[in-house]
């Protein structure tokens, strides 16, 4: 895996913590709603879009640790495919070997 693809991955991952977070704190404070905000998960680290999301959405996303929620058109084609797309958000999968290890190992529910 080239240093491009293991930055996409490490700033995916940083993202991917994030909302792991604010999941956290609606779980806290017993919010009442379906939805939740989360903020992209793509590798570009400038981005700071937020999506609303139905956590049954991310969970079922997050149940696979190479799955990625991130704003239409933010996928990086070298590293991740589009796997589902929703009409606020896409997910994208990491491609195996290097970026989907990556996800993997850096995933903070594993």
């Amino acid at each position: 895996m080239d240093e491009r693809a293991r930055r996409i991955g490490q700033n995916e991952a940083l993202f991917r913590s994030i909302n792991e977070s604010i999941e956290s704190m609606n779980e806290a404070f017993g919010t009442l709603t379906d939805s939740m905000a989360v903020v992209c998960e793509c590798g570009d680290v400038s981005c700071a879009e937020q999506i609303e999301v139905r956590i049954a959405d991310y969970e079922r996303v997050r149940s696979d640790p190479t799955h990625f929620i991130v704003v239409p058109g933010h996928e990086e084609a070298d590293v991740e495919d589009v796997v589902e797309r929703q009409e606020r958000f896409d997910v994208v999968r990491k491609h195996e070997d290097g970026p989907a290890e990556l996800a993997r190992e850096l995933d903070p529910r594993s």
